[in-house]
């Protein structure tokens, strides 16, 4: 008998685990960004929320979910709810968070319900946009906004803010959108040693119609800047487009180790499968992993996928 109750003790006890942890595969989610918080020893999954702020207004925010093994994610919480005085306080894309000098850095694309008529190849309108940094002493935040504007031009239509630190100065590299400028691009801003706000105009990077992988038969996009250097030293940035039809991510490498390039495209896409806007991190074990969504549709099946990376030196490419 006291045999039996212990089992079943056990087996209730597992299955309340169980009933508290989710799986990758239980969440729907677009542009995941994964934390390795060395302090916490803990993983930090970043996914858009809806929420309400101080004075009841529907905004934008973030949520997070934590994990000891990439596998069982806890229930989120909630990290960041725009401000109600922000300048703009829509729906956030892409939410990423970055460790740098002892805080942590959400850098957030907002969206709001005005409106920009698309360039000469997209007459259809589309909600403004732009990204933002917020800061925190965790990386459960809550994030507070250093002003309310954004990071990125306010005249441009920008989305997918990540950091990049060179030579002591961080900069901002983001998306200039496809929307306004027909072929998308990539473009690097300087930043104030404590990221609170720009220092100079951007900078162009490199176009997506440059890459032969890319397709050019339909809308020309860039999405989902990432940067990383080999154990080589080769500095790469993957980002994401269309190639054959499929949503994909692909690989550019600067010719001189430096951010302001110039940038090549390697020929093969890192993925090519119906999935992208990838982020790499190093998981506890050491090991170099990359995550990122797929499928990019149908709507509602996208989730967030974990592979091994392989560092060739010259390029990386996705673990058998």
């Amino acid at each position: 008998m006291k045999r039996l109750t212990l089992t079943l003790l056990f087996v209730a006890a597992t299955l309340a685990a169980s009933a508290q942890t989710l799986l990758l595969d239980d969440i729907r989610f677009r542009d995941p960004y994964i934390l390795a918080d060395q302090k916490s020893q803990t993983y930090y999954l970043y996914l858009s929320s809806t929420t309400k702020s101080a004075s009841g207004k529907v905004v934008g925010g973030v949520k997070a979910y934590t994990s000891k093994d990439l596998i069982h994610w806890n229930e989120p919480v909630q990290v960041f709810t725009c401000p109600d005085d922000n300048w703009i306080t829509g729906n956030v894309w892409a939410p990423e968070v970055h460790q740098y000098k002892g805080k942590y850095y959400l850098f957030a694309t907002l969206n709001t319900d005005l409106t920009w008529k698309g360039g000469k190849n997209n007459s259809a309108p589309y909600t403004f946009r732009g990204t933002q940094i917020f800061w925190s002493k965790s990386p459960l935040g809550p994030f507070k906004a250093f002003s309310t504007d954004p990071h990125t031009p306010i005249d441009q239509m920008a989305l997918d803010g990540t950091l990049w630190v060179e030579d002591g100065t961080p900069y901002i590299v983001y998306c200039h959108e496809w929307v306004q400028i027909d072929d998308g691009a990539i473009e690097m801003r300087p930043l104030k040693k404590d990221l609170s706000a720009p220092t100079a105009p951007p900078t162009r990077l490199f176009c997506a119609s440059a890459a032969d992988w890319v397709d050019k038969r339909r809308t020309i996009v860039t999405d989902g800047c990432f940067l990383y250097r080999t154990k080589t030293g080769k500095l790469l940035m993957t980002w994401s487009s269309w190639s054959n039809g499929k949503y994909s991510i692909g690989i550019a490498e600067s010719t001189t180790g430096r951010l302001s390039g110039p940038w090549k495209h390697q020929a093969e896409p890192l993925f090519d499968d119906n999935g992208g806007h990838c982020m790499i991190f190093r998981s506890f074990d050491g090991k170099l992993r990359v995550v990122f969504h797929c499928p990019n549709d149908p709507a509602g099946k996208e989730r967030a996928k974990i592979c091994e990376l392989e560092d060739l030196g010259e390029t990386i490419r996705i673990k058998q």
